[in-house]
Parts: C-alpha cells; structure tokens; sequence
C-alpha cells in the first residue's frame, strides 16, 4: 500500500507544509518503533507521552513525513512536516483514506455493549462463513482473517490498527467483518472512516466508569454507533435492540434506520417461547420473523439466550436462512474462556469466565447456581486502576449469590492488590450462616485453595479473566492463565 504525499495533503484540512511533498508514503503510524523507510509519522499528544519528541528517531528510521501540531526550531533533515490543529484529527482523516476505505466497501457489522459481545460476534461470523461469506473478526479475543489469528491488544484497535486490518482483509477477499465496538473506539472517534450497515446492542450496565464518569456518558458514546448508522452512501441498514436493557428505548429513539428487537416479551421480533438450562447444553425454542428455531445449543445459561437471539436478530437482518442459522448454532460450541468448562479429572466442576463487570458476574453466578446440587464457589476479583465503584457492588453480587467468596487479584496494574481486596471486601463484612469468606490476594493460591476445599456435587466459578492468559502487575505482565492453573493443581495432585 502506498500513496503520494501530495495526495494525503490534499485530504487534510487547513494543513501547512514544511518540505517537499514529492514523495511516496509507504505506510502510516504513530508508533515511532514502528517507523520504517517511507513512513508516514503521527505525532499524537497523549497523558504521558509526546510523539513530537521523537521526531528525530522517526527521521533516523527513514520516515518521509510527519503529522504535527509544533514545528521545531531546526526541522530533522529529510523529513516534511505536515502542521494541523490536532494530530488525532488529522489521523482519523488520513488513516482511511490511505488504505481506500475498507470500511465502507465491505459490509460491517458492529456489536456493542458491555457483555455479550464477544460470543455475539463469534455466532455471527460462524453463521456468515457457514453462508458462504469470507469473514473477517475485530474481538477482544483476537483479530480473525478467515482463518488467520492475529492478537488483539484492545477491543476495538486505534483508528490506524483498524485501518490497516480492514485493508488487510479486504485483500484476503472478505465480504463482511464482525466486530465488537467498544465504548471507548466510539468516543475517541477509534473507528473514523467505518459505516456499518447492521449494529447490535446487547446491552448497557456499570463499567468503565473511571473513563465516562456517568452511565447517562457511557450510554451517549455506545448510542453514537446508531445515531450515525444510516449516514453513508449504503443500503439495508438495521439497527439490532436488546429491549429488556433499560437503554435501548432512548437508543432506539435516536436511530433512523430499520430496527429488529429481542426480549423476553413477546412485542419483540425475537423472543423465547421455552429454554431450559442444563450443565452442558440449552434447549431453546426461539420465535422468529421467518418461524420458530428449536434448538440443542452446546453453550449454556440464560444469558447466551439474549447473546443468541442478539445474534439471530443481525443473521436475519444479513437475510442469511433459517436453516443456516440453525446449523451453526446447534454446532456452535463457545468461546474460550466465556462459561467454559474446565475437565482435569477433578469430582467438581469448574468454570472460567471473563465476567468482570456487577451485570457480568450476576449473570454467571445466576446460571453456575442453576446447576449446582452442592455448594458454589466464586474467585474472582477486580481489575487496577480501572472504574472502583463497581468492587464493593461485586462483592454483595458474590456473597449474594455464592456459597464460598473467594476474593483474589484480577489484573492489579499499577494498584495496590490489597487496596482492591479491601474495597471489595466493604461488602463482605456480614457473612451469613454457612456461607464463608476468604481473602487470598495471590491468585494462583486463591484457585488452589477452591480446588483444595470444594467437595463433589460443587461448582467453582473462577471469574474476571476468561480468555487472558496473562497477568498485568505494577511493573510487568506476567504469564497466567486461569485453566492452566486448574489443570496445573490437578496434575500435581
């Protein structure tokens, strides 16, 4: 991929020059790590770092040009200087336009909301493939190109990453990318330069609050998704409501393109007429706009009802078939690390899942307590530096709805672990009779000592990391993995 400087010029607005433009760019980035021969370099101003800074190294490493918003004193020798009010402007405007606006020539589906989206996405893409599409995956998990596995660093990538992804999908030949959208890509413009054609809310409860402030803020960036939907030049828009979330009737009002919605009632285009929850299955009978779908899932729990009827809800509004859809989500059988079931020859059952939100852990304690016949653990505990209000309110939910508290470390980053064990503990000081409470900041020993203490007939919920395997502490990340350490514990035995 290249484009000539001049060209990139002419798509930025009120632009000043400082050098020649004549020359070809081979690539963009606002990594100066990444800089190679011909790059384009963006100077990004950030809380703790300035990318003006390295302006010299860029140069050194053979970049043709920079995006910034200061000119130094004495220009690097080589490199032309492109001045804007705003570097992060100007890259949400030059970053589509160098790689021909992926997002608008493939159709893009968009998953938002606080839990759900992953396993939403992941139906969605088996469906389309199972339809005949190539499909490309924007998750938490990973980035998928059809087959191909590239790891994720955010939910949702920077306006550059996502760009260079798309285009990278594009040329595989993709006809449809999945992606989750997270709160923070819509308010930081992460995804300039994308029109969806289908967008899908599962639903909006507490979390990320140290960033938006309110849940009235955090509501406003996910409704952004479809307040902009039916701008662009495509057709056959549909917006996907989950109207059992107290969100969705303000978000609804707010869209004006065609809106498909699921719920328990039955006013909505898709509802469940029956489900039954079992340890290692679902039985569910869905009515739908194209008839009833009975269905034998492999993945369990009333809340995968609304992530499945979420999912239907964007097949059908793809037109996709019945019978597709069907197919795949009778064989469909999960996601690692959401409600996974973790075998080491152990006389209990033990589950990983990522929940690490209050909606999150109610929702896999609720399902995990349905089919416990003895007692259920919970270890869990809560990320650093991140929104604190949620600690005290996981606590109550665990102690609520569990029978042995396991509280430990999540990822601590730059946070006392004991100061987040303490805040969650707030909740935990009046124990009722016959349940227990133990706290365990390392976390390897709070697993261990569930694995240690559980009888048969018990069920252990160990919550917050699902798919990660790794651990961010103070000073580096760790490798840790939660069924790893089951299995660990378990060979040792």
């Amino acid at each position: 991929m290249q484009k000539l400087l001049e060209e990139i010029v002419a798509v930025l607005p009120e632009v000043q020059v400082v050098g020649d433009c004549d020359k070809i760019i081979k690539d963009i980035t606002a990594d100066s790590r990444e800089v190679r021969e011909g790059s384009l370099f963006i100077c990004l101003k950030g809380a703790h770092v300035d990318g003006h800074k390295y302006l010299e190294q860029a140069a050194a490493s053979g970049a043709g040009a920079a995006l910034v918003e200061d000119v130094p004193e004495v220009c690097p020798d080589g490199l032309t200087l492109l001045k804007v009010a705003d570097t992060r402007l100007g890259m949400e405007v030059i970053a589509p336009f160098f790689y021909d606006y992926p997002g608008k020539t493939m159709r893009m589906i968009g998953v938002t909301g606080t839990n759900g989206k992953t396993t939403t996405t992941n139906i969605v893409r088996a469906i389309l493939r199972k339809a005949g599409f190539k499909v490309g995956l924007i998750g938490t998990i990973n980035i998928m190109i059809e087959d191909e596995a590239i790891v994720a660093h955010n939910t949702t990538p920077d306006v550059v990453d996502l760009q260079r992804a798309l285009y990278r999908m594009k040329e595989a030949g993709c006809e449809y990318v999945v992606m989750e959208v997270s709160s923070h890509a819509l308010a930081l413009n992460r995804v300039a330069g994308c029109e969806y054609d289908t967008a899908a809310l599962t639903n909006i409860t507490q979390d990320h609050l140290d960033f938006h402030k309110t849940l009235e803020n955090y509501r406003d960036a996910k409704g952004l998704l479809f307040e902009h939907l039916h701008e662009g030049k495509k057709e056959n828009k549909t917006a996907v409501f989950n109207m059992d979330d107290a969100s969705s009737p303000i978000l609804c009002d707010r869209t004006k393109t065609r809106i498909l919605t699921y719920g328990e009632g039955r006013n909505n285009d898709i509802y469940p007429l029956f489900f039954k929850v079992e340890a290692k299955q679902m039985r569910l009978q869905l009515h739908t706009p194209v008839g009833e779908m009975d269905l034998l899932l492999k993945i369990t729990g009333e809340f995968n009802v609304y992530n499945v009827m979420a999912a239907v809800a964007i097949a059908l509004a793809e037109q996709i078939d019945k019978k597709t859809i069907v197919d795949v989500l009778n064989g469909f059988d999960g996601v690692p690390g959401r409600f996974q079931l973790v075998e080491a020859g152990q006389p209990y059952t033990v589950i990983v899942d990522y929940a690490h939100t209050p909606d999150g852990l109610e929702n896999v304690l609720k399902t995990a307590r349905s089919i416990t016949e003895g007692k259920l653990w919970v270890v869990f505990g809560c990320g650093g530096d991140r929104d604190n209000k949620k600690r005290p309110i996981m606590g109550r939910i665990a102690l609520e709805l569990a029978d042995r508290v396991v509280v430990t470390s999540d990822n601590p980053r730059t946070e006392d672990p004991a100061v987040i064990i303490d805040e969650i503990a707030e909740a935990l000081k009046d124990v009722p009779e016959g349940k227990s409470v133990e706290l365990i900041a390392e976390r390897r020993d709070a697993i261990y000592h569930a694995l240690s203490e559980a009888a048969a007939n018990d069920v252990i919920m160990i919550a917050g990391k699902g798919h990660e395997n790794y651990q961010i502490l103070a000073d580096k990340t760790i490798h840790f993995d939660d069924r790893e350490v089951v299995q660990e514990y378990w060979k040792k035995r």
